[in-house]
């Protein structure tokens, strides 16, 4: 079984001074970061994943901009896959399933930004399409959300999102489970 390290818009519009901070984003850029190094160490495959936003007039996550840039923590390597994405699901309209079939991957660790839209959609894609799918759950951040009134915390955003990805479409753990 070939484990392939899947990182997904660890980008700088998600980090202070960014167009949207995510809770807790430098903590989970760090352990995505120590995750990486493992990877490399290890020689097993590494995708990177950066969405690119295409809309007029999009404020974030916009290809050229420093804020669309992935964070230099996790920045790609060269020869290291980059796929780019413009939807949340990270396997749509993309190269990355045909990637991963190439490379013989079978197995993903998942990390990134945001656990609510992009590493949420990528997990369920993943899975659907056969991958085993483990999470890094600390790798990852959420924003603080709203709706219908009610202000829901990042921190509680992050923590439903696992929790719905570990009830049925993946292997959620901390990062120290991982590394050893």
């Amino acid at each position: 079984m070939t484990r392939t390290l899947v990182i997904v818009d660890i980008q700088r519009d998600y980090f202070p001074g960014g167009a949207y901070p995510l809770v807790g984003s430098d903590a989970a850029a760090d352990r995505a970061a120590a995750l990486l190094a493992r990877h490399r160490a290890n020689r097993e495959p590494v995708v990177h994943v950066q969405h690119e936003s295409r809309e007029a007039g999009a404020s974030m996550l916009v290809p050229g901009t420093p804020g669309g840039e992935i964070d230099a923590r996790v920045a790609p390597l060269e020869g290291e896959t980059v796929v780019r994405k413009t939807h949340p699901n990270a396997f749509l309209d993309t190269t990355l399933h045909d990637r991963l079939r190439e490379t013989g991957a079978s197995d993903l660790l998942i990390v990134g930004m945001m656990s609510s839209m992009c590493v949420d959609a990528t997990v369920r894609a993943a899975a659907d399409l056969g991958f085993t799918v483990t999470v890094a759950a600390d790798a990852c951040a959420a924003p603080d959300l709203e709706h219908d009134g009610v202000r829901v915390g990042g921190a509680q955003v992050h923590a439903a999102f696992m929790a719905a990805l570990g009830s049925a479409y993946a292997r959620v753990v901390p990062a120290a489970e991982l590394l050893g």
